[in-house]
């Protein structure tokens, strides 16, 4: 029997100031408005409006401040509130003297100087990432998908120091997100991973696809049957972003059905970031992995898999909130003995413990869950 699962970890060391969960009302504002002013620093020319409005945008990111005479100037400050402005060559900005004069960006364009901004982070609470820990030490797999992990570096750390060293194997791609929020993989030591292929550069008819990636790992168990594991983390509903879902999900169909199609057996896992409509009982925008002849079936529809009082995995764990998925190709059905929802280390945002599924005795408040999605899994007999 194997266990294979997957967790939204929300980073395992340090988080983006802007991904609070308690504070989101204040975080996706910050989020659009980092991706709005690095889309402008990288064009080759700034319009006096593109300079405007990156000045009302660094404002926002509190790298620059108003001061008492109403002047724009720098944020001199070790740890930002949202952001850092990284300038390695070049001048971006120059600050008058005069304190009542506001900062003035010179750039005149990409050539002019290299930098970004990039987001401020800090630490995650401490019994949270031993909850972390906990939840991935009571689940057990033998192949976990890690979302949201910083590095590789990161996630050896967290395998040594607070696994015990329960994984032989940790590999993660930098992806397309420049956020410290990609995807991995954890194998115990019988479970080799070998090869491994990344879609950074998927493109379709709109551009490039994936927002973190979609890496193929070959794990080999120790039955020495071969398994295609996809890892996904799809476009966050910030804005909404169904349109980017869809694609995202037409993408990885079209890899599966290659896969399957050289008769390779496939799971496709993650948090796929889009929950079910009002009385719908699969979520639209992820249609291309499951409908039109899908060689493809997700968890919740399988006999023995257990949901427990909830239908979702993210935060109240309601309908709308199942985000987390795992989607095995048809080859695999015979294999499979049950699975289900693994809540024991998410409390969500609410302000008291939830009572609809049993919680860590440890967590008292939000800032303790190990992450406010559950591990979701399932068992195959191979």
């Amino acid at each position: 029997m194997i266990r294979i699962a997957a967790f939204n970890v929300e980073n395992l060391f340090a988080r983006p100031k802007a991904f609070r969960s308690t504070d989101l009302s204040a975080g996706e504002p910050i989020l659009d408005a980092y991706r709005e002013v690095n889309l402008l620093m990288r064009q080759a020319s700034y319009s006096a409006a593109d300079k405007s409005r990156m000045l009302q945008l660094l404002v926002r990111l509190d790298v620059y401040y108003v001061n008492a005479q109403g002047a724009i100037r720098r944020r001199e400050s070790i740890d930002p509130a949202w952001a850092w402005l990284r300038k390695n060559r070049g001048a971006f900005d120059k600050q008058p003297e005069d304190d009542a004069q506001d900062i003035e960006i010179i750039a005149d364009g990409r050539d002019d100087w290299i930098g970004w901004v990039e987001l401020a982070t800090e630490p995650t609470d401490e019994t949270g990432t031993r909850m972390t820990a906990r939840v991935i030490q009571d689940v057990g797999a033998d192949i976990l998908a890690v979302v949201e992990a910083e590095d590789r570096p990161a996630l050896n750390r967290f395998n040594r120091d607070f696994l015990g060293g329960m994984y032989g194997h940790a590999m993660l791609i930098d992806g397309n997100d420049e956020r410290g929020i990609d995807v991995a993989l954890l194998t115990r030591p019988a479970f080799a991973i070998n090869p491994i292929r990344s879609n950074v550069d998927f493109e379709d008819a709109a551009g490039v696809v994936f927002s973190r990636d979609c890496p193929q790992y070959v794990v080999q168990t120790p039955s020495s049957t071969a398994i295609h594991v996809l890892v996904n983390h799809f476009k966050s509903q910030s804005g909404g972003g169904g349109d980017k879902r869809r694609r995202q999900a037409a993408a990885v169909r079209s890899i599966a059905d290659g896969l399957v199609a050289e008769n390779q057996h496939v799971v496709v896992l993650g948090d796929l970031n889009e929950g079910l409509p009002a009385g719908g009982s699969q979520a639209i925008n992820l249609e291309p992995l499951y409908a039109n002849g899908s060689p493809l079936v997700d968890c919740y529809s399988l006999q023995g898999f257990n949901l427990g009082d909830r239908l979702g995995s993210f935060d109240s764990c309601g309908p709308s909130n199942r985000l987390d998925y795992i989607f095995l190709s048809r080859s695999l059905l015979p294999s499979f003995e049950g699975g289900g929802l693994f809540r024991t280390g998410l409390w969500g945002s609410r302000k008291t413990r939830p009572d609809a599924w049993d919680t860590y005795e440890e967590m008292t408040e939000s800032a303790h869950q190990a992450s406010d999605h559950a591990a979701i899994f399932v068992d195959l007999d191979l």
